[in-house]
Parts: C-alpha cells; structure tokens; sequence
C-alpha cells in the first residue's frame, strides 16, 4: 500500500474533482476538448510528485533561512531557484493559460486543484509563480499585443516573475491615497516616482526581470481611486538589461511566509507602461486582486489541510495516556486519537479544510462555466473564499499544534511553522475586515441584492435534498431576514460588518458539506463515511455558531461605533 501523504489528499481532490464537481464533463467544452480524465490525472500526478520532491523538503530551510539584502543583491536559498525552475519546465505555470500564448488551456478547477499541492508542500517558494500568473493573467485582459508578446510570454516561459504594487507606507490598505507619481512623456511612456510597501517578490535573482505592475496616479489626475492608474514597470529595461529606475530599499522581516521575499521598493524615474486607458489602474488592478484573494483562501485551505494531516498522522502514532474508563494503571497507553479531545479537535480541523477545499474548487470551476448567473455568484462568494479559510483553516493549523502538545510548540515538528505561515492569509489582499466591508457593503446589496438573492437559491436547493437540510434552510432566511434589516439602517450597517462575514461564511460552508454529503450518497467505505460524519458534525456543532452572530447584528448594536478610544486604557 503507497504511504499516506502529509502535505495534501489525492483522495479527498478525486472526490471533489470527480465524484461532485464533474470536472471530466468540461472536456465537452470546446476550450478543453484536448483535455480528458486522463490528461487532468497526469497534471494531478506531477504536482504531488514535483511538490513533494522539489517544494516540501527545502520549506523549512527556507523558513530558517529568510532572504538576505546585502545592500546590492536578495540572496535566498538555492532549493528557491531550482524548484521554480522544475515548475516552470513541466508547463504548469502556462497550464491554465490559453494555447495561442502557449498555455494547454486546463480547466482552473484542475489548475487550482494542482497548485494545492505546491502551496500545502512550501508556500513561500509557490508564492512566486502564483503572483507571476495573476500579473500575467491581468496583461493578457487588459494588455496590448506588444505588452502580451513583451512581458506575458517570457513570464509563461519561466524567464520572467511578476507582481502587483498596490500598498505604500503611508497609505496601507487604502488605496484612494496612493500618492505615487507617474509623468507622462512624448513619446507615450511615463516617468514613476514613489514607495511601494509590502511588495511580495518584490526583488530576487530568480528570474532575467521581474514585471512589476505599479498603481500611481498621473499629473493632474483627480484625488480618490479614480485618479489611479495602471503601469508596468519592469525590474530591467528589457531592451538594455539596465535597472529601471525600481531601488529595493529594505526588506520586511515577517512572522512566517518567510520564504517569500517581502520588499520597500523605491520608484525614482523608474520608466513604465500604461496599462489601458488612464484612469482605470483599480479596475484593472482588481482582476489581479481577486485573483490573488481566491489564491490567499486557496493557500489559506493548503497550510490548514496539510498541518490536519500532520495531526492525525501524530494522534495516531503518539501513545500518550488510558481511557477514563480504565482501572489498570499499568494498562498500555493508547494513541492520542483515542481521547475524545483530540478528537474533537481533528474532526472540527476536518470539518473546516475540507470544506474549504471544496469551496475554493467550487469558486474555480464557476470560471470554467462562465455565465451572469455564474459570474455574479463567484463576485459574491470572493470575500468568503478569501476571509473564511484565512481564519478557520488556520484553527485547523492551532489545533495541529494541540494536537502535538508541547511538540507542536517547537521548531522540530512543522505545525507551528504552518500557523505562522497561515497567519498572513487574514492580512494579505485585503484583511478579513475589509473583505467582511466589501460583503456587506457591496457584494450581497448589489443589483438589488441579486448577488445574495441567487446565492441563497443555490443552497436552498441543495439543502432540499438533504437529510440535514432542515438547519441550513432556517440559516438562509435568518441571514436574508438580517441583510434586509441591516440595510433598512444604512448607518448602522456596517459597524458589525465582521460578524456578518463570519455568519454568511458558516452558511456557505454548511452548503458545501451537504453538496459532498450528497456526492457520498450509497457510497460506501471509511472515506465515504467520513464526509457522512464530518458533514453531520459541521451543520450540529458549526452551524449554530452563526445564532449569536445573527443575533448580534439583529439588535442594531451600534457599542463599536458609540466607543471611545481613551475608554482602552
């Protein structure tokens, strides 16, 4: 019998991908018609092999080793450079991509379930190829041909990394104060001048140039984000090798995620290229950005499932203690995952990563299905599939810890190091806050509400069908109940905004343990009858814990608002 793997589930992604989500029947599309089972299998097949064998064994020599500036040059580990260099040449950087730019046109539900694996073996190193994909994703969009031919090509080649520079010291999360400078000249370029901040892959020498895409806002553009607009800015001049003007000015020193280098870029005369039209960089920005937020709950999924994994894999080799019921004090001690706590830990961290995961590829193939339906339901669910793993799943990684006891607390087991490099997921592409804002405030009131309203139809139906359903219908019209009368009291609204994120997050995922309950239906065996328990557990114990959530919001409790800062201490 092959050995179980620690860093993610085969099992578990042929279930999703297969058994539920019908992945094969996409080949019937046009776009995949090369594809088939087999050739989707193959692409699952090299990301285990490649991600355990070039990406896991160096994750924590690079936690241990963080990047190095010696005032010229980024240093890192050499494993960085050469397992970048193994991904790129098996073609999955450009998998997803279209052919005539020399992708293979795999569907995204594939592409994503592939790298999960390479985000559950070493996050910091697949941090550079999946910003290098949204950049490229973005200039394929929005791009000329010659900024296609320039930039994209060379980074579905692997000779090029890319990444987004939206943040900047003074400014953090809020864009409408962006200040960086962008003048423009005869000849159509422009001249940039200002701070990025919090740059991931920001500078390295792992690739020829680094493709910064730079939100700044040109001369006389107005104040707010719609003076913003967007620039390439490559590291190099492409046609003389020279630096560009893009000065790395220190990097930043981070709790975990350690591997991935994090950088204070100075832009002075740094030479760049309008993307679209002036005044639109947001708009265009934001295909990278949700992008990037489906990736942070896709990673967020990766590092929880893997640190669950590591925990059950110890509960049942570690002999620690006897049943209460023991009377014998010389009885043998049993393995850990005989006691009901860690059991109850395990099964909460199954619950959690395993309806993550099935959210994340569920969110992925609504854009191999493209529709309005199907369009506006992904824009609504992008919050929760950022937010909601970000902080569930990395539970998954603290009870891993738990589970270890003190083990867990050092450095010679790697859960800690996965909850420390979890802990990003809430920060990083819009905090959980912001994405709690960007759900209540936008998302589930848009078009009337038409967001909210086609989400809600969508589990009603499929709690219909469930044993367990009954739980899950009560929590859709409590949650629609509360949205209207939130929004009754616009001034209100909002304060509690957090709370609201947490329920709807809860609801969905509810949602998805009734999709795989009924996806197990008449199957039997130990994996089957895993998802029949993990599903009653979800919708018994997880489920109610929206109530007080709900409660909360009901009552127009307004203490968040009314509160005085000195009142702190």
């Amino acid at each position: 019998m092959a050995a179980v793997s620690k860093v993610f589930s085969r099992r578990d992604l042929d279930f999703l991908l297969y058994e539920w989500l019908d992945a094969e029947a996409l080949t019937a599309r046009e776009r995949f018609a090369e594809h088939s089972r087999e050739t989707f299998d193959d692409f699952l097949d090299v990301s285990q092999q490649i991600a355990e064998r070039d990406f896991a064994p160096h994750n924590r020599a690079g936690d241990l080793n963080e990047p190095t500036f010696d005032g010229e040059r980024v240093t890192l580990i050499p494993e960085v450079s050469r397992a970048l260099k193994v991904f790129a040449e098996s073609g999955l950087i450009a998998a997803g991509f279209p052919a005539e730019h020399g992708g293979l046109q795999l569907p995204h539900v594939v592409q994503r379930a592939c790298f999960l694996w390479f985000q559950a073996a070493n996050t910091g190193t697949s941090a550079y190829a999946m910003l290098t994909s949204g950049n490229a994703h973005l200039l394929l969009t929005h791009g000329t041909d010659e900024q296609i031919r320039r930039y994209v090509h060379p980074m579905l080649e692997g000779r090029f990394t890319g990444t987004m520079c939206l943040s900047e010291p003074q400014a953090g999360s809020s864009l409408s104060d962006v200040a960086t400078k962008a003048v423009r000249r005869e000849d159509g370029t422009y001249v940039l001048n200002g701070g990025k901040m919090w740059i991931s892959g920001g500078d390295h020498e792992l690739s020829e140039n680094i493709i910064h895409l730079v939100l700044a806002r040109v001369a006389g553009a107005p104040a707010g984000v719609k003076g913003l607009s967007l620039f390439i800015v490559p590291k190099r001049n492409l046609d003389t090798g020279e630096r560009n003007g893009v000065v790395l000015a220190g990097l930043n020193h981070k709790m975990g995620y350690r591997g991935t280098t994090n950088t204070v870029l100075a832009f002075e005369d740094a030479a760049g290229e309008l993307v679209g039209e002036e005044g639109r960089g947001l708009q265009y920005m934001f295909h990278m950005m949700n992008e990037a937020r489906i990736g942070v709950g896709s990673g967020a999924v990766a590092l929880g499932y893997t640190g669950y994994l590591h925990a059950l894999a110890y509960a049942r080799e570690r002999q620690q203690g006897r049943p209460v019921t023991a009377k014998d004090p010389l009885a043998p001690p049993v393995p850990i995952v005989e006691h009901p706590d860690v059991r109850r830990m395990l099964l909460a961290s199954k619950t959690y990563v395993e309806g993550g995961l099935a959210l994340v590829l569920y969110a992925a193939k609504l854009l191999d299905e493209p529709s309005p339906e199907n369009d506006l339901l992904l824009d609504t669910l992008t919050p929760i599939v950022k937010a909601w793993p970000s902080q569930w799943c990395r539970l998954a990684d603290d009870h891993a810890i738990q589970v270890h006891g003190g083990y867990g607390y050092t450095r010679e087991y790697p859960v800690e190091q996965f909850y420390r490099d979890n802990r990003l997921n809430s920060i990083h592409e819009g905090t959980d806050g912001i994405q709690a804002l960007d759900l209540l405030g936008r998302k589930v009131t848009q078009r009337g509400g038409a967001g909210l309203a086609l989400l809600l139809d969508r589990i009603r139906a499929t709690a219909l069908k469930s044993d367990l359903g009954a739980p899950v219908l009560e929590a859709c019209d409590r949650l629609a109940a509360t949205t209207a009368r939130l929004w009754a009291d616009p001034s209100t609204a909002l304060i509690n905004a957090t709370a609201y994120l947490d329920a709807a997050g809860h609801l969905v995922i509810a949602w998805m343990w009734l999709e795989q309950l009924l996806a197990a239906e008449g199957k039997e065996g130990d994996f089957y009858e895993g998802k029949r328990l993990a599903a009653r557990y979800f919708v018994t114990h997880e489920l109610p814990r929206i109530g007080p959530m709900l409660d909360l919001l009901d009552s127009g409790d307004t203490l968040l608002r009314d509160m005085d800062d000195a009142w702190l201490g």
